[in-house]
Parts: C-alpha cells; sequence; structure tokens
C-alpha cells in the first residue's frame, strides 16, 4: 500500500469506555443518531426508506444510542474508526437513529435512498441491496447482543423503482373462468410425498386431484432428481392435465418448481416447460424458493416470464423468521419485500388454523399484501397501485378448518394447498378436493357448514374423515348428520 493511501485514511483511537470494566467502542451518535428528526417529517420528504428494529446491546459495552448509533453507521457510511475520505456529501447520506426506546428496545433507523444500488441496465432499484444494507453486518456487530427488523416503509418515488408483481390471482381467476372480483379461494394441493415419487405415479396423482381440484404445486425440494428427471415428469403431468380438462371440462392448473442456484438453469426449466404444456403454458405458474435462492432467482422468474404466476415459495424462513430468532426479520417483512420483487403469490401461513406457528393477527400480512393501503406494525405503507401479490394458505388445513379462517381473514380469495386435508379424506383425493371446494362455497353463501354438509356428500365425508376436527370445531355434527339421513 503507498504512503499516500496511508495519508488519506486517519485511523483514530477508540473512545474511552464511559464505565469501568466496559469494552471500548467508539460513541458515534453525535453523527449517526438525529433524535429531533419527525417521522412525519421523513414521510413527508420522500427520500428516506425507514426501518424498525427490536435491538438489545451487549452488556459491557455502552450505552443503548451509542450501539443504536453505531448499528446505523455500519448500515450505511461509517465503520468503527474514523477516516479521512469521509467528506460533506458522504454524510449527507449517512444512516440516522431517528427514535430510540430503550424501554421497548426499539430503534427507528432512517436510510436515505440515495445509499442503495441501483441497476446498470434500466436504473431500477433491487432489493439485494437493500438487504445487504439494512439486515447486513449490523446484525453481527460484537456490541450488539440481538437485533431484529419488524417493519419497513418504502417511500413512493423509491417503490416506483421497483418491479412489483406482473399477474396475481386474478389472472389465475380469469383461466379458471371465475368472476374476476371476489373469484374465491383457489383449491389446490402438493403431491406427497414430496420426494420418493416417479413420474408416472406423480402425475397420476395430479390426474386425481385434478378431477375434483384446480390448483397442484410442486413441493419445494422437487425439481429433477435422478428417479424423476424433470423432462419426463413434465411432460406426464402436462399430458395429465390435457386428461383432466377433457374428462372435466374445467381448466386446470400447475405450479412447477423452476428453482436452480444458476438463473440459466432456471431460464432452461421455464422454457421447457412453457413448451410442453404448450396451448396450456397460460395455465402454468412457476415455482421459486425465494428464501433460500435469493432475489436474483425472484427477479430471473419475474423478469423472464412476466407472464406466469410467480409462486414465491418461502422454505427455509423460519430459520429467521420465526419469533423465536431474536436476529434477522419477521415474517411480516418478508413478506412485504415479497411484494416489492415481484411475486404473485407468496405463502403465507394459516394465521392459527393449521399446523405451523402462526396466530390470528398474522391475516395483517396478507392485508399489506392484497391492500393498496396498509397498516404494518410500525408504519403505514401507501402502494401507489402496485399490483398486489396473492396470499397462499397451506400447512394442516383442511374443508373443517377453512370457514373460521376466512372469517378471520374476511375473504376467501387466496391460493389454498392442502396436502393431508384432500388426499387425507376417506374417498380420496377426488372426494377431499371437492371436499374443499365445498366449504368455499358454504362460506361465500353464508351456510352453516354442517346444513351443507347434509346436500354435499364430499363435505359429510371431511367431516367422518377428520372427526377430531370435527368435534371441536362443530359440536354435535354427528347426531345433526345422523338425523338427515
Amino acid at each position: 500500500m503507498d504512503g499516500a493511501h496511508y495519508d488519506a485514511i486517519k485511523i483514530l483511537p477508540l473512545s474511552p469506555s464511559t464505565q469501568d470494566g466496559e469494552k471500548n467502542i467508539m460513541d458515534q451518535s453525535n453523527r449517526y443518531a438525529r433524535l429531533d428528526l419527525k417521522e412525519a417529517d421523513l414521510i413527508a420528504g420522500g427520500r428516506h426508506v425507514l426501518c424498525a428494529y427490536i435491538m438489545k446491546p451487549k452488556a459491557g459495552y455502552g450505552d443503548f444510542l451509542a450501539t443504536a448509533a453505531h448499528f446505523a453507521a455500519e448500515s450505511s457510511t461509517g465503520t468503527n474508526v474514523e477516516v479521512g475520505t469521509t467528506d460533506d456529501f458522504t454524510r449527507g447520506v449517512d444512516a440516522l437513529v431517528y427514535e430510540i426506546d430503550e424501554a421497548r428496545e426499539l430503534v427507528k433507523i432512517a436510510y436515505p435512498v440515495e445509499l442503495f444500488d441501483r441497476n446498470i441496465i434500466d436504473g431500477r432499484a433491487m432489493l439485494a441491496s437493500v438487504w445487504t444494507l439494512t439486515i447486513g453486518n449490523n446484525q453481527g456487530m460484537g456490541d450488539v447482543e440481538y437485533s431484529k427488523m419488524h417493519d419497513i416503509y418504502i417511500p413512493p418515488k423509491f417503490l416506483a423503482l421497483f418491479d412489483g408483481p406482473a399477474v396475481n390471482i386474478v389472472d389465475m381467476w380469469r383461466t379458471l373462468g371465475r368472476p374476476l372480483e371476489n373469484g374465491g379461494m383457489v383449491v389446490g394441493t402438493i403431491i406427497k410425498p414430496k420426494l420418493g415419487l416417479r413420474p408416472q405415479p406423480f402425475a397420476d396423482a395430479c390426474y386425481q386431484f385434478w378431477l375434483g381440484g384446480d390448483f397442484i404445486k410442486n413441493d419445494e425440494p422437487q425439481g429433477n432428481q435422478v428417479f424423476a428427471p424433470l423432462k419426463d415428469t413434465i411432460r406426464l403431468v402436462a399430458d395429465a392435465m390435457r386428461r383432466a380438462q377433457d374428462k372435466t371440462g374445467e381448466a386446470k392448473i400447475f405450479s412447477a418448481n423452476i428453482t436452480a442456484d444458476d438463473p440459466f438453469e432456471m431460464i432452461a426449466r421455464g422454457e421447457y416447460i412453457l413448451e410442453t404444456f404448450a396451448e396450456n403454458a397460460s395455465h402454468v405458474a412457476f415455482l421459486v424458493d425465494g428464501y433460500v435462492a435469493g432475489p436474483t432467482a425472484i427477479t430471473t422468474c419475474r423478469r423472464r416470464f412476466p407472464s406466469q404466476f410467480l409462486h414465491y415459495h418461502r422454505a427455509g424462513h423460519g430459520a429467521v423468521t420465526s419469533p423465536q430468532s431474536k436476529r434477522g426479520y419477521t415474517a411480516f417483512v418478508h413478506c412485504k419485500m415479497s411484494r416489492l420483487q415481484g411475486a404473485s403469490g407468496i405463502h403465507v401461513g394459516t394465521m392459527g388454523y393449521g399446523k405451523m406457528e402462526s396466530a390470528k393477527d398474522d391475516r395483517n400480512i396478507a392485508y399489506m399484501l392484497e391492500r393498496d393501503s396498509a397498516d404494518g406494525p410500525f408504519y403505514h405503507q401507501e402502494w401507489q397501485g402496485m399490483r398486489a401479490t396473492t396470499p397462499i394458505i397451506s400447512g394442516g388445513m383442511n374443508a373443517l378448518r377453512l370457514p373460521g379462517f376466512f372469517d378471520n381473514l374476511g375473504h376467501c380469495n387466496v391460493i389454498q394447498t392442502s396436502g393431508g386435508g384432500a388426499f387425507g379424506h376417506k374417498d380420496g383425493g377426488v372426494a377431499g378436493a371437492k371436499s374443499l371446494k365445498q366449504a368455499r362455497d358454504a362460506w361465500m353463501a353464508k351456510v352453516n357448514l354442517i346444513d351443507y354438509a347434509k346436500e354435499h356428500p364430499e363435505l359429510k365425508g371431511a367431516f367422518e374423515s377428520f372427526s377430531a376436527d370435527a368435534d371441536r370445531l362443530y359440536p354435535g355434527w354427528r347426531e345433526s348428520l345422523k338425523a338427515h339421513k
């Protein structure tokens, strides 16, 4: 390294600790904290991404504000030393702590939009850059015990630089011949076992479900295993769709997993799938594991195949979004970011009605995805007309649990994928799929599920198949249905 470079960088000693025995840190609150700033003014100004974190400083390092300022510095223009290359312009794009509440462990930071990377090909924004700054090195710093992002606000002009969804459930309703407003739940499943089926048994299971249901998705690990080559499987599934549509006179949809490390591999898979489905190409969605494969995979699919429903699967997200995790970001933040990237639909959990970790107030995740104006835990977001992302629910759901879920959400305009809830029906997957449709129809017609089951044998069979749920949710169902005989 030459001498000129040494002259340009002035490394100053860390400031002394304020308490005996504490480790030395440099207090940067005089530069990276502006507690006089008002959130309403920052929003009105429109040039800051705002982030709300729950953060705890590590014992023995310094006070709450100093740690928060260090966190903001590491997120933007600073480090743990002073450098002589900093100029006045650089200071103008500092991330700033503008609010703290030590009792609640709350830190809010404003990030100037100029900090974030833009594409050289079209000037658009990228989520990878947002994540790099807002949840990058800062969460792993030595003076931070833990930190987790709970909300993020995107100002209108920066929001306009993201792709957003190209298609959503409205386009799926169109394919299915449904009303384009309140077209209702799309009845789906996941072929089980998730791994281990060869191409023909997999396609046979698809055909059977399609005789009663609408939508089938690959489970997230299914791809191009040696015992089930993708090209063989897709060819047989495309044939099964044609036969099921001919048999039922109804359109069917398949969500094919194109996730891969290599964008060119994803493109090759997508192009083969569309070519093979041919006249039914509009009946194909593309599933991408957006957490494990990242923003590059989502954007590759969104931009290369803008006419296809982009099915964002969250496999692995619980490693950081679980309420038990003290680092990372919440499921709410994760889903909000999926809409920015262009997800047509994303799994949102079952809001306490299925088997996965979730709660009733997770409906706010769905509202943030599907509404043009919605409240988060800390910020209100206006989406400025950006297309909605469709909530997808799965995990432990069956026909008997659906009405409570719809009551909690307030509507049934979702994609629902039941594995056991369809194939666990005593009369098989076709009857299971029909029972799910009937539960949806009963709720939309405001008819009690037991009364609807009296005239619909598949729904009645769901009461018998999932009797533990029936006893818990519909006490007296046995007598009512028996008396109807």
